[in-house]
């Protein structure tokens, strides 16, 4: 009897541990992964140029894993590192580096990817630098969204993202309209996903993709300065200067505000911020003309030291300090007075018992 509950409770204990295990394994498998591949297609096509990052080197050739496909594995023959002679692979190549290669030969089933790096132009590299950064930019927002909501980051890719790259080319352009109409680019996704998207995009997840896109890609103001000389020596000059700056800081719009400040007469700074670089230029550019335009018509004359140019807020520190120095130069020293320098200059002289001019 004593042999036979002994039986019974390893039974019963192995029944338990079982059950347990089985809780355990189920409970993995409801949890959500947040790994993912970041395009819709599992492997790249033939001839497209990805970024990948070394992992090993061999005889063979080098071990890379493709970053934008979520770190499967893929290899770049010997012959495909160089159109040169290899004398050193480790020259060639380094361990941790991130390379961009083209594909030459997808195996899904066996999941073999050839890739070379000798047949990637410089343009070709350039390319795929700049998806590769807008598509880890989007990676990055939309990994974020799904760890602080708690969902899977597939689902969330398949509801929201991959809709979007389809729609718009590339997920990141969309991403840049969000910052100003996001409920129009959660239409357009659901529009695409359907029901299962408007399932998985809840109010929260909503609310944690417009929020991270908003840190990430509000546009900062560009800084665009211009410095330049202005005289003008004919009558009422002050005045026609003051004009010249008038019709300078006329040339602004709602977006960019022109000011023009006295650095150091002759010297002045044209400065303003905006968005659009281009623009900015331009319309410094205007400002430019304006003034040389007022001035020279009363006999003035305007000189571009330097023309207009992005600045960064190095400058601009270098900019202020230097005014503050300047303005420091121009105030009157402490102890200095109209009075000390009269009496100086006249000294102590008795008028009334002085000689004449004549007598002298």
């Amino acid at each position: 009897r004593e042999r036979e509950r002994e039986r019974g409770e390893r039974r019963r204990r192995r029944e338990r541990e079982r059950e347990t295990h089985t809780r355990r394994a189920r409970t993995m498998d409801e949890k959500p992964s947040f790994t993912c591949r970041m395009y819709e297609e599992k492997y790249p096509e033939v001839d497209e140029v990805v970024m990948v990052q070394v992992k090993s080197i061999a005889e063979m050739g080098a071990y890379v894993s493709l970053l934008e496909y979520n770190n499967i594995d893929g290899m770049i023959l010997l012959s495909e590192l160089s159109r040169r002679r290899i004398r050193s692979v480790n020259k060639l190549i380094k361990v941790g580096r991130q390379e961009p290669v083209m594909v030459l030969r997808v195996d899904a089933e066996k999941g073999y990817i050839d890739l070379s790096k000798r047949r990637v132009s410089p343009e070709d590299a350039a390319a795929c630098e700049e998806k590769y950064n807008k598509s880890k930019l989007v990676h990055t927002i939309t990994r974020h969204a799904a760890e602080t909501t708690n969902t899977d980051l597939e689902d969330l890719y398949k509801a929201f993202t991959w809709p979007l790259y389809k729609k718009h080319g590339h997920a990141c352009d969309a991403f840049k309209q969000m910052v100003s109409s996001p409920e129009d680019m959660f239409s357009e996704a659901i529009e695409i996903s359907g029901e299962e998207g408007a399932a998985t995009l809840t109010q929260e997840l909503r609310s944690a993709i417009v929020k991270d896109i908003k840190r990430r890609l509000t546009p900062t103001p560009l800084k665009i300065r211009a410095d330049i000389e202005l005289t003008c020596f004919h009558y009422d000059g002050v005045l026609h200067i003051k004009d010249a700056i008038r019709a300078g800081e006329a040339m602004s719009t709602e977006e960019c505000i022109v000011r023009i400040k006295l650095l150091a007469p002759p010297l002045y700074v044209l400065t303003t911020q905006t968005i659009n670089r281009r623009e900015g230029l331009e319309l410094l550019s205007k400002a430019i003309d304006a003034v040389k335009s007022s001035i020279e018509s009363n006999k003035g004359k305007l000189v571009v030291r330097e023309g207009a140019r992005a600045v960064s807020e190095k400058d601009e520190k270098l900019l202020r300090e230097q005014m503050a120095r300047l303005e420091g130069q121009n105030k009157d020293v402490a102890g200095d007075s109209d009075d000390d320098d009269y009496q100086d200059g006249m000294g102590d002289i008795d008028v009334e018992n002085a000689p004449s001019a004549l007598q002298m």
